[in-house]
């Protein structure tokens, strides 16, 4: 997906400079997290996100994968 920026927008006056999708304020990560849960693309956008595309969960995704590959893996803190 080479047109990243069509969808998602990182602004530090817009939701504390997260990613969020341009012209709302919905958070990236909150749709990853749904994803992670098992949330469908399409009941995200049916229940809870109706603005949103399947173009739009799609770059999420790949601005997930952009982020891990250009970061670095640092492992959680395990409770003791």
């Amino acid at each position: 997906m080479n047109n990243l920026n069509k969808y998602i927008s990182v602004d530090p006056n817009v939701c504390h400079g997260q990613a969020c999708f341009k012209g709302t304020r919905i958070l990236v990560y909150l749709i990853l997290e749904m994803l992670e849960v098992g949330e469908t693309p399409e009941n995200i956008i049916k229940k809870a996100y109706p603005q949103l595309t399947k173009e739009h969960i799609q770059a999420a995704l790949h601005y997930a994968a952009e982020v891990i590959r250009s970061g670095e893996y640092i492992p959680f803190a395990q409770a003791s």
